[in-house]
C-alpha cells in the first residue's frame, strides 16, 4: 500500500461511510416510536416489520462500524485537507462524536431489549428471547436506556446532517475537495 495521502478515500472506506450513512438514516426512518408501549401491552415487538428491520440494521450498523475502525488501522493513508483553526478542531469533534455514537447506540439497544425482557429479532429469524447478562447486570436498572437510545438516535441524525452540510459547504463555498473525497463520481474542483 502507498505511504502518500492522495485526493480521495480508498474505495473500502467510501463503501463502509455510504453503507454506515444509509443504514444509520433507514434505522432512524424505521424506529419504533412506541416500542415500550407495544410491550406494555402484550405485543411481541418480534413480530413487527418495523422492529426487525431496526434491530437488524442496528446490528449491521455496529458490526460495520468495528470493521471501519479495523480498516482505518490499515487502509491507505487518507486525503489530507488543510483547516483552518476552528474548523479542525469541530471536524475533529464531530468525527469523535459520530464514532462515539455509531458504537454507542447498538449497545444502548441492547441495553434496553435487556433490561425490559424484550427479545433482539433480527432478519431471517434470528432471535434472542433473553438477553440474561445485562437483565441480570446493575446497569440494566441504571437508566431507562428506551430513552438514551432514543435520545441517542436523534443526536446522531443531528451529527450526521451538520457532517453532511459541513461537506457541502467544504464542496461549494471552498471547493477543496473534501465532499469529492468520499464521493468516487465527483470531480474534485
Amino acid at each position: 500500500m502507498s505511504t502518500a495521502p492522495t485526493p480521495r478515500y480508498d474505495a473500502v472506506s467510501q463503501t463502509l461511510h455510504w453503507v454506515t450513512a444509509i443504514a444509520v438514516l433507514a434505522a432512524f426512518i424505521l424506529g419504533p416510536g412506541g416500542f415500550g408501549r407495544m410491550l406494555h401491552n402484550g405485543i411481541d415487538p418480534g413480530t413487527q416489520s418495523d422492529v426487525v428491520w431496526h434491530e437488524s440494521l442496528g446490528m449491521l450498523i455496529f458490526v460495520v462500524t468495528l470493521l471501519r475502525l479495523l480498516w482505518t488501522a490499515v487502509r491507505p493513508p487518507p486525503p489530507r485537507t488543510i483547516l483552518v483553526g476552528w474548523m479542525h478542531v469541530s471536524s475533529k469533534f464531530a468525527h469523535f462524536a459520530l464514532w462515539a455514537m455509531l458504537l454507542a447506540l447498538p449497545i444502548t439497544a441492547l441495553l434496553t431489549l435487556g433490561s425490559e425482557g424484550a427479545p433482539l429479532t433480527l432478519l431471517g429469524g434470528v432471535r434472542l428471547d433473553q438477553l440474561p447478562l445485562i437483565a441480570g447486570s446493575g446497569i440494566a436498572k441504571f437508566a431507562d436506556w428506551g430513552e438514551v437510545h432514543s435520545w441517542m438516535g436523534d443526536v446522531i441524525i443531528w451529527l450526521a446532517g451538520l457532517h453532511a452540510a459541513a461537506a457541502i459547504h467544504h464542496h461549494v463555498a471552498l471547493k477543496d475537495g473534501v465532499l469529492a473525497s468520499m464521493l468516487p463520481w465527483l470531480k474534485s474542483r
